[in-house]
């Protein structure tokens, strides 16, 4: 059986820059994806955050950066606290005109354990209401600041 990552693409219109300082400033993730403690965006940093899933329970999640390209990438492992599995996390961003293309591959969720809070839909679901809904939110929100 093969194991299909998760990857969603969207279109923003902003700047490549802005997209990026919202992807790896700890202060603008905080305020649309989620508190991550310690997070820089440089390769062997460990950081850490909590989720809540649909049944309202906590994961803690525990990170690395694998691999950052200023402007143009970000990867990070991905895996709780206490249970097996690792996942990988990549951001890419693309330049198009006057707007920015994202690309979120998150692979290896098969490696986590076969329970409700791991399955596929459920990354798919958060991972849509982030990227299609706070991310796109937070950057028309930053727009009307900048424009104000």
């Amino acid at each position: 059986m093969t194991h299909q990552p998760f990857v969603i693409e969207r279109t923003f219109r902003a700047p490549l820059s802005k997209v990026w300082n919202a992807i790896t400033d700890p202060d603008q993730m905080k305020q649309w994806l989620f508190d991550m403690r310690n997070f820089k965006p440089e390769a062997g940093t460990e950081f850490s955050f909590v989720g809540t899933d649909h049944d309202c329970k906590d994961w803690i999640h525990l990170c690395k950066v694998t691999e950052v390209v200023p402007q143009q990438k970000l990867a990070y492992t991905w895996r709780y606290e206490g249970i097996e599995g690792n996942s990988l996390v990549t951001w890419e961003l693309f330049e198009e005109g006057d707007s920015t293309r994202l690309k979120l591959t998150h692979s290896g969720l098969e490696t986590f354990p076969p329970l409700k809070s791991f399955a596929r839909e459920n990354f798919a679901e958060g991972w849509t209401q982030l990227i299609g809904s706070l991310l796109p939110q937070y950057l028309e929100k930053q727009s009307v600041i900048a424009n104000s």
